[in-house]
C-alpha cells in the first residue's frame, strides 16, 4: 500500500466541502474508515466523503463507482453507498472524490454474522439481485476477477507457498485438492454477469447477527458469478452455506460451485496473510481478517472431503 503524501484530516474534509459543496460544510465530520484505496469520512448522519489515498488506481475505481452504482443500487435488497456527487481535483486535493450515502453497520470481520438462516437468505437475495447480465460497456476486472480460476494458477502457487511457509494451514495437500478440482471444472459459458468482485468480510456489514449492507464497489466488474459466490464460505456461520446455495437463483450448478470453491481458496490466502501481518504489527495488516479466512479453508476442505467420499 502506497499512502498519499497528503494527510487527510477532518479539517481538510471540511475545507473541501466548503469549496465544492458549501451546503454540506456545516455538517459534523468524523472518520469512518481507512481502506486499501480510499478513506471514508462520515458527514452528518446520512452522507460520507470518499477520498483516494493509498493506491494510484483509486481514482479510476472511484469514477467507476460513481458511474455505475446509482444504476445498480435501486435493484439491490441491501443498502449500498450510492455516490451522489463527484468532485474533480483541485489545489487543495489533487484527486477526484465523491460524496456518497452512508451505510450503517459493522464490518463482518469485526462482527461476524451469527443468525445462520437469516444471513444465508440475505446474502443469497443480494447476489441473486446483483447477478444480472451486464450491458455493453460495463467494466471488466483489472486483475482477472470473474474469469476462470485456472488463469490464477501462479497466484495460487505463490499464495499456497506463502501460507504454508508461515505455518498458517494444517493440510496444504487438502487445500491443493480443492484448487485442482476448481481449475478442472467446466468454465462459465453464460453471459457476463454483474459482480461485486471483492466480497470479503470487511466489505459486508452486519447488525443483529445478519447482513445489513454491502460497501466498497471499487472492484465492480462482470463475468462468472462463481467469483462472488465464493464469499459464502468466509461470510456465513458454520452450516449455512448449503442454505445459501438453495436460496440463490438460479441454483448454481456443480461446475459453478467447484469454481467458487477455487475462488474462495484464493481469497482465503489473502485473508490469512493480511491477518498474520496484523498480528505481527506489520504495515497494512489487519488481524481480524485471519479468522474468517481460517474458517473458510476449514469449511472448503471439509466440503471437498465429503464430496470425495
Amino acid at each position: 500500500m502506497t499512502h498519499s503524501e497528503i494527510e487527510i484530516t477532518a479539517e481538510l474534509v471540511r475545507e473541501l466541502l466548503l469549496e465544492h459543496h458549501p451546503d454540506l460544510a456545516g455538517l459534523p465530520v468524523r472518520l469512518g474508515a481507512r481502506g486499501w484505496d480510499n478513506q471514508v469520512w462520515r458527514v452528518g448522519d446520512d452522507l460520507a466523503v470518499r477520498l483516494p489515498w493509498a493506491t494510484p488506481t483509486a481514482d479510476e475505481l472511484l469514477r467507476k463507482e460513481h458511474a455505475w452504482l446509482p444504476v445498480l443500487a435501486p435493484g439491490l435488497p441491501l443498502p449500498v453507498p450510492v455516490p451522489r456527487r463527484l468532485s474533480e481535483p483541485s489545489e487543495r486535493f489533487p484527486r477526484p472524490w465523491t460524496v456518497t450515502t452512508w451505510v450503517p453497520g459493522t464490518p463482518a470481520d469485526l462482527a461476524p454474522a451469527t443468525r445462520a438462516e437469516a444471513a444465508a437468505d440475505s446474502l443469497a437475495a443480494f447476489l441473486t439481485a446483483l447477478h444480472r447480465p451486464a450491458p455493453d460497456g460495463a467494466p471488466v476486472s483489472r486483475d482477472g476477477r470473474g474469469g476462470p480460476p485456472a488463469e490464477h494458477a501462479e497466484g495460487f502457487a505463490r499464495g499456497l507457498a506463502a501460507v504454508t511457509e508461515a505455518g498458517l494451514i494444517p493440510d496444504p495437500d487438502a487445500v491443493r485438492a480443492v484448487w485442482e478440482d476448481a481449475v478442472t471444472a467446466p468454465v462459465w459459458t453464460g453471459p457476463a454477469m454483474w459482480l461485486h468482485g471483492d466480497l470479503h468480510p470487511a466489505n459486508v456489514l452486519t447488525a443483529d447477527g445478519t447482513f445489513c449492507g454491502v460497501i466498497d464497489f471499487g472492484d465492480l466488474c462482470t463475468g462468472d458469478p462463481a467469483c462472488d459466490l465464493s464469499a459464502a464460505w468466509s461470510l456465513l456461520p458454520d452450516g449455512a452455506v448449503d442454505r445459501f446455495h438453495a436460496a440463490y437463483r438460479p441454483a448454481p450448478d456443480p461446475a459453478t460451485l467447484r469454481r467458487a470453491r477455487g475462488w474462495a481458496v484464493l481469497r482465503a490466502f489473502g485473508g490469512l496473510l493480511i491477518g498474520e501481518a496484523g498480528r505481527k504489527g506489520r504495515p497494512g495488516g489487519k488481524p481480524t481478517w485471519g479468522p474468517p479466512a481460517e474458517a473458510a479453508l476449514r469449511r472448503l476442505v471439509g466440503t471437498a472431503r465429503a464430496v470425495g467420499r
